[in-house]
C-alpha cells in the first residue's frame, strides 16, 4: 500500500528545489535573530526532517527544545488540536521560533502561538517549509517560508501519507488532489 502512495504521486519540489529554499530561510533567519538568544521550537513529527538541515545552517546561538501538535494524525483531514507535548515553562521571556513542515489552513500553528503567548514568550515568529496556497484567508501568516505550493495532499520531507514516507528528501503530491 505504500508504494501505491510514491507511484500514484507527481513532484511538487525536487530535493535541490527544498535545500536551496532551506539555504534561503537560514539566512533570512539569521538576520531576524542577530542580536537575539532563541528558543527554537520544533513540532514533532513533521518538522523533524526540515529542522534537521536548518538547523546547522543557523550560525547563531540558540536554545532548541520541541512541542507536539497535531490536527491530522494518520488523517488526510485535519480535527482538532492534539497536545501530545506542549510549550515548556521556559518559554517565559524568550523570543520564540517554531518550525513545521507545513502551513496549511493555520489552524495548529495559530493554537501554538496563543500557547506560546500565554506562556509569555517575549516574541512569537515561525518558520515553516511549506505553505500551501489557499483560496481562504489564514489566521496568521509565517515568518518564514521555504516554498509555497498548490492546495494538494503533499509528502515527504517530513510530512507523510497516512504514516508513510516522512524520509523523502523530496515533496510528492497525491494524483487527483
Amino acid at each position: 500500500m505504500s508504494w501505491a502512495f510514491l507511484e500514484h504521486s507527481d513532484l511538487v519540489a525536487s530535493a535541490a528545489q527544498v535545500e536551496a529554499a532551506i539555504a534561503k530561510m537560514a539566512v533570512e533567519i539569521q538576520k531576524h535573530f542577530k542580536d537575539k538568544y532563541p528558543l527554537v521550537l520544533v513540532v514533532m513529527g513533521g518538522a523533524v526532517v526540515f529542522a534537521g538541515q536548518l538547523l546547522p545552517r543557523l550560525r547563531l546561538p540558540l536554545d532548541l527544545d520541541y512541542i507536539h501538535a497535531s490536527r491530522y494524525g494518520a488523517a488526510t483531514v485535519g480535527g482538532g488540536i492534539d497536545w501530545r507535548v506542549e510549550p515548556p515553562r521556559g518559554v517565559r521571556g524568550r523570543a520564540v521560533l517554531v518550525l513545521d513542515d507545513i502551513l496549511d489552513g493555520g489552524h495548529t500553528m495559530c493554537a501554538i502561538r496563543e500557547r506560546v503567548l500565554e506562556l509569555g514568550a517575549e516574541s512569537f515568529s515561525c518558520a515553516v517549509l511549506v505553505e500551501k496556497i489557499l483560496p481562504v484567508e489564514k489566521p496568521l501568516t509565517a515568518d518564514f517560508i521555504g516554498l509555497r505550493i498548490p492546495d494538494r495532499f503533499v509528502f515527504g520531507c517530513g510530512m507523510d501519507a497516512k504514516g508513510y514516507w516522512r524520509n523523502l528528501p523530496e515533496i510528492r503530491a497525491m494524483r487527483g488532489s
